[in-house]
């Protein structure tokens, strides 16, 4: 790899890590959704022109919002308006306007809450369901269009065009940077759930690139739905989430192998996992299973999560608790997914065949899916079709995905008898 192109991923991930924090707080200072994540973009295409050459700077995030600042002080300034805005910049904007880099600590805000707020504006319920989802993803994850696209199995133009009538409806409608109150607050309820929950997942398996997890990603998504039960204390679909969190987050140093490939449930060291992350898993879904309701969808998930951390062994996990885990979380939210999960259970509760079964009639809506060829083809191989195990994985690793997965499906595929 040269040294361009590892500069390039360098400002790639520092994107992906500083872009929520940076777009909330230019929405914050400019009152405009969509001019701030635009002045945020035209920060990265600075940082891309510069940084292969120059360098990345000590502090990445502050250079890129300094950048960003001083666009948007001289699009005020285009536009007349920089005398009713200078107040809310202060000290920073003379800094940015002067190029001295604005400390990130200097900034006399709180960005953690301002994250938050941007997660709420984007899933504001004047946006149909699935142009927030693409545009939180877009936004708070950072995540790409091709990467939003193969996280929700749909086409990359349908990812561009909801999030270009989200932002045109968010501007249209003059929705506030703030979060709601009580009254409003549970008409976004299910929407940032969904989104923290896809931001964890995101960093617990990454839709691309060369790591296994980001640890940091998932941080995110915990701390924020920990201010959201803050925020929400009755709200128990939000302590199953938690719950659902932590009892992933449990694994993450026991996930990879010594040379950062993924390790499956089965090969996994117990003993690393992460106790107390565990016992706060349970915590958190003890409080949403008293709840009257019963479990929701974050609660059945976390119930799946929780008879893996608390399985002795992975032969003594208890499978058929799990498959019918799954069959209440079909009933509530079917989706292909799920029931590709609920076929592996089905395969350790019985046996491979009758998982396989399941899996072959996913084929038209999963096709295109790697989890699906990747689980395929490790049934097959405990049938002992060695063959088309193998194709499975071949298949499996050519389709996106990260880097570490692709490799070790590719040595499965290439594996002897």
């Amino acid at each position: 790899m040269s040294d361009r192109d590892r500069a390039r991923r360098a400002v790639e991930a520092v994107w992906r890590s500083e872009s929520p924090r940076i777009v909330a707080a230019l929405t914050r200072h400019t009152g405009d959704f969509a001019w701030a994540e635009d002045l945020a973009q035209e920060a990265l295409v600075e940082a891309l022109g510069q940084w292969p050459d120059a360098g990345i700077p000590d502090k990445p995030g502050a250079w890129l919002m300094t950048v960003a600042k001083r666009r948007a002080i001289d699009g005020w300034r285009r536009r007349e308006r920089w005398q009713e805005r200078e107040p809310l910049f202060g000290h920073d904007a003379l800094m940015a306007e002067h190029g001295h880099p604005v400390e990130d600590a200097a900034d006399p805000d709180d960005i953690d809450d301002d994250v938050l707020r941007l997660v709420f504006v984007a899933c504001h319920p004047v946006l149909p369901a699935q142009a927030r989802l693409a545009l939180t993803l877009r936004t708070v994850a950072g995540l790409t269009t091709e990467q939003i696209a193969r996280m929700l199995l749909i086409s990359v133009p349908t990812v561009q065009q909801r999030i270009v009538r989200a932002k045109r409806t968010l501007a249209r409608e003059n929705v506030l940077f703030e979060v709601p109150d009580r009254v409003e607050r549970p008409t976004r309820m299910a929407s940032v759930l969904q989104v923290i929950y896809l931001l964890f997942t995101e960093g617990y398996s990454p839709s691309d690139g060369e790591h296994t997890v980001r640890p940091d990603v998932a941080r995110e998504a915990v701390r924020l739905a920990r201010r959201l039960a803050a925020l929400a204390p009755r709200e128990t679909e939000v302590q199953a989430l938690i719950a659902l969190m932590e009892f992933q987050s449990s694994r993450f140093a026991a996930r990879t192998d010594a040379e950062g490939l993924p390790l499956t449930l089965e090969e996994q060291d117990r003993g690393r996992w992460d106790r107390s992350a565990i016992t706060r898993g349970r915590t958190a879904l003890a409080i949403a299973a008293a709840a009257p309701q019963g479990l929701g969808y974050y609660g059945l998930q976390a119930s799946v999560a929780e008879c893996h951390a608390t399985a002795p062994s992975f032969a003594q996990t208890d499978w058929p608790r799990i498959v019918s885990l799954y069959d209440a979380l079909l009933q509530l939210a079917p989706s292909p997914v799920v029931a590709l999960n609920r076929a592996v259970a089905v395969s350790m509760a019985e046996d491979p065949s009758a998982g396989l079964q399941i899996v072959d009639a996913l084929a038209e809506e999963l096709n295109d899916f790697r989890p699906w060829h990747a689980v395929r083809g490790e049934l097959l191989e405990r049938l002992g079709e060695q063959d088309a195990a193998r194709a499975a994985f071949q298949r499996a690793a050519s389709l996106p995905g990260n880097d570490a997965e692709r490799a070790l499906l590719l040595r499965r595929a290439q594996a002897e008898p």
